[in-house]
């Protein structure tokens, strides 16, 4: 119970945040035919309960390799595209038909005593992708393979608007009446390109997107997803393709993309209300960042001192007295959240500061956060040209050793701080030459 409640008290910031945004969600066509797709299906009724704008984009590969392999015919990939001739469409038309037939079945669906009960969504779908042809690429004809030539955004909105569920299939249409198979990922990116939309989520059959030690990657600016697409050949094919998507999603305007493991129940939910998420966040903007405070931020420093002022670790601090020292402090934060503060006093005249109100979130402790602030502020220190810095403790004294702070008396303090010096409180004297 105290779990629940913890994590919807968290999860509030991020149901207000995300009440009107349009997503762009794209799973493949294995989704639909997975035991966990009833799951899926509830996660998205959930978030269009809570006010969210949702376009689906489904995939459809299994489903028409599945009809193909039936009728005999060859399957035949190039550069991750399929090579569809005339025959090999009349299949391809099936499997998406099927696909979106029984997605749009699990949507209807409102099964009292079930978490759709009672959601009444309204799906709607339709010719709102024209297509033309890929073409003779290097020699290779790829018939009515096609891609994205313009996305009905203003028919789309429009269902958006009226509270509706936009669903695309991997399928478009030329102004001459022609049907082309379409690359799932491609139509999602245009479509959140074309919605400037606030976030693309792409659920992936595959794993999580992981360094080459085994690490989840949580964060990639599009720099950091050109390097990775040019370094690690040993990427999964729906990987690279999804990572080209999202740095093209990107570059047009999407500002997050999401990558997430489909196999993981909930990954949506885990993904959107949490503040560490679920799988890989691919943006240009700031997700976590280090920076000067401001007197924004000091609401969040006291929710995050508060507690350990109440249990002894800091010394209790007024939000007068914090709005007029804001500027001695330096924040970490994690998107919109202050997850870490550290503050430094300088004492010019001595060449020393003290370093004061250390403070991390309970959820990043022993993570590197806090050295990450102490090597900040060590470095601004050096800048103002102190030579010294002093910490005062009752609890981490060995944090601090540890990390090259040598005990010192009352005695070595700035005698300002000398003077100051609560004898009651008995804190140990920390002292460290930069």
């Amino acid at each position: 119970m105290e779990h629940f409640v913890h994590w919807f008290r968290q999860a509030g910031p991020y149901i207000n945040a995300h009440r009107g945004k349009t997503f762009v969600v794209l799973f493949d066509g294995a989704a639909v035919e997975s035991e966990k797709f009833a799951n899926l299906i509830h996660d998205l009724a959930l978030l269009d309960a809570l006010g969210i704008r949702l376009v689906l984009v489904h995939g459809a590969r299994l489903q028409a390799e599945q009809r193909l392999r039936e009728a005999g015919r060859e399957l035949r990939y190039v550069n991750g595209m399929r090579l569809t001739d005339a025959d090999d469409l009349h299949y391809v038309k099936q499997a998406i038909g099927q696909a979106r037939i029984r997605i749009e079945a699990s949507l209807s669906m409102g099964v009292a005593n079930s978490p759709m009960h009672g959601a009444r969504l309204r799906v709607v779908s339709g010719n709102l992708i024209t297509a033309r042809p890929l073409g003779v690429r290097e020699g290779i004809d790829y018939g009515f393979t096609g891609e994205v030539r313009r996305i009905d955004r203003r028919a789309i909105r429009r269902w958006l608007d009226e509270d509706a569920l936009v669903l695309l299939s991997p399928i478009g249409y030329s102004p001459t009446g022609e049907i082309f198979n379409l690359s799932a990922e491609e139509v999602a990116t245009a479509t959140a390109i074309a919605l400037r939309a606030d976030k693309l989520l792409m659920l992936s059959e595959g794993p999580a997107l992981h360094t080459a030690d085994d690490r989840l990657i949580h964060q990639l600016n599009p720099g950091d997803v050109e390097r990775l697409l040019a370094s690690r050949a040993d990427l999964p094919e729906e990987t690279t393709r999804q990572l080209q998507q999202a740095l093209r999603a990107c570059q047009g305007g999407v500002r997050r993309v999401h990558l997430l493991q489909r196999s993981v129940d909930g990954a949506l939910l885990l993904e959107l209300f949490t503040r560490d998420g679920a799988g890989t966040l691919i943006t240009a903007d700031t997700y976590e960042g280090l920076r000067p405070a401001t007197i924004d931020d000091v609401g969040g420093i006291l929710s995050l001192i508060r507690p350990l002022e109440d249990d002894g670790t800091l010394v209790r601090r007024s939000r007068e007295r914090l709005e007029v020292e804001i500027e001695r402090f330096v924040v970490l934060e994690r998107d919109g959240a202050i997850i870490g503060c550290m503050a430094l006093y300088p004492f010019p005249d001595e060449g020393v500061g003290e370093l004061a109100c250390v403070a991390t979130h309970p959820d990043y402790r022993n993570s590197g956060r806090a050295e990450t602030l102490l090597n900040y502020i060590e470095q601004q220190a050096r800048e103002q040209g102190l030579n010294r810095l002093f910490v005062l403790t009752t609890r981490t004294a060995h944090w601090f050793q540890e990390r090259g702070f040598e005990p010192a008396e009352v005695a070595d303090l700035p005698v300002l701080k000398q003077v100051l010096y609560n004898w009651q409180r008995r804190s140990k004297v920390f002292i460290k030459t930069l």
